[in-house]
Order: structure tokens, then sequence, then C-alpha cells
């Protein structure tokens, strides 16, 4: 709270006048985050909304990489974080998802999300071609993947989500064949 009012050029005192504790602080900020991820996509089709929901919940969380451990826990009392939830739990059992389905397809976009935020895979790989020649022969082009980091990492995460919703489409189908 020091710093924060330090860069405000305030005192930390005068925060306390706004919210009671840090973890308030980190409850307003997440829930202002939660406010920029879209859920809108549920109005065309649940395929749709999730995918536009993991995309959105992605870039709001790549936006603030700092807050994402604190927001990995859940949406709390969050009034906005609960909508989105809400918003999503309802696109999914309005599309015929059983409730513990939908629970574990948001849970499971989440996580798919949540890993995706909080770093690179492509990014942990050092340049040195040398590291991987001999001793990791399968990964002779390792050291090449740090360059083209968000590239890969992009490409690897909607890889990971058409997997989730192509494999949750037939999943729907032979559980609910009439719809």
């Amino acid at each position: 709270m020091r710093r924060l009012a330090d860069s405000l050029g305030v005192r930390a005192a005068s925060l306390y006048n706004h919210v009671a504790t840090k973890e308030a602080l980190l409850h307003d900020v997440a829930d202002g985050v939660m406010g920029t991820v879209d859920t809108s996509g549920f109005d065309v089709d649940w395929p749709t909304g999730l995918t536009r929901w993991a995309r959105s919940l992605r870039a709001a969380l790549a936006a603030h990489p700092n807050l994402v451990p604190f927001m990995a826990s859940g949406p709390a009392r969050r009034e906005t974080s609960l909508r989105r939830a809400d918003a999503v739990h309802g696109g999914l059992t309005s599309a015929g998802w059983p409730q513990r389905y939908a629970t574990m397809i948001g849970a499971s976009t989440k996580f798919l999300v949540l890993g995706a935020a909080m770093g690179s895979f492509a990014g942990g790989f050092v340049d040195d071609a040398e590291v991987y020649d001999e001793r990791f022969p399968h990964l002779h082009g390792a050291h090449l993947l740090r360059e083209h980091a968000a590239e890969i990492d992009d490409d690897s995460f909607e890889l990971a989500l058409r997997a989730l919703v192509d494999g949750l489409r037939a999943q729907h189908a032979r559980l609910f064949p009439q719809r």
C-alpha cells in the first residue's frame, strides 16, 4: 500500500479512506479487470461463447500478469466476476449442459486460460543451441523458440482451445443426440 501511495503521490493512510485493506484493493482491481471480459458469445451458441470468453479472459489476464495468481482462486464475492461466471454457467446450461458439466467446462476452460496466462512456454527455452545439441536430440531446434515465443504461445493456446471445444462438441452430440 505504501508503494502504491508513493506512486500516486499520496500518503498510505489516504488510501485507507477508499479501501479497507490491501486485499480489498486487489478484489476491486480484479473485478475491474473482469469487467473487460466478454461473455456475449453465449448469445450466439455455447461454442462461440466459450471461445470468446476464453480468448477475452486470456487477454485480460495478459494485460495484468501480476494479478493472475490472485484471480486464480476464484471470483470470491466480486460482483463483476460473479456476473461473468453466471453468464458462462448460464450459457452452458441453456445449451443443455447439465449443471455439473457446466461447472466442469467452466473450470477446464479457466485452467487452460490460467495456464496460458502464467507465462510463456516457448520463452522458457534458452537461445543457446549447444544446450540441446547432444544431450537432448529431440530438442534440436529449441534454441529458436524464444525468438518466436509470442506466436508459438498464441498458436498453442488456440490449438488447446480448439481441441477443448471440439472435444466438448463431440461429447455434447453423444450426450444429447436430439439437439
